[in-house]
């Protein structure tokens, strides 16, 4: 099943994000080698794709996983949690219906 995870960044953690990228595209290298994500990016903290300084204010991605609990278990072992940028994270299970 499909999993939205879905995480809010801490207020000038640009450079923690920065610095924790790198880990972090590369599980989710691993996770498109295996078929399982769907989709996943940044929320630019303004109307750019190239926010610069503004940053971020989070992510999203959409991951399949056998169950909830799986899901939550990756999300929380995510180089962003450790590196301190997530402030907030929500996995919840999502049905795609387009396209």
């Amino acid at each position: 099943m499909w999993y939205a995870i879905i995480s809010e960044d801490h207020k000038g953690s640009l450079n923690k994000r920065i610095a924790a990228r790198p880990e972090h595209i590369a599980r989710l290298k691993e996770m498109v080698e295996q078929g399982r994500i769907l989709i996943a990016g940044p929320h630019p903290a303004i109307d750019s794709s190239e926010p610069g300084p503004a940053g971020f204010t989070g992510s999203l991605v959409i991951v399949d996983f056998d169950s909830l609990e799986e899901a939550k278990i990756w999300a929380n072992a995510d180089p962003y949690i450790s590196a301190g940028v997530c402030k907030n994270m929500t996995v919840k299970p999502f049905n795609l219906v387009l396209p």
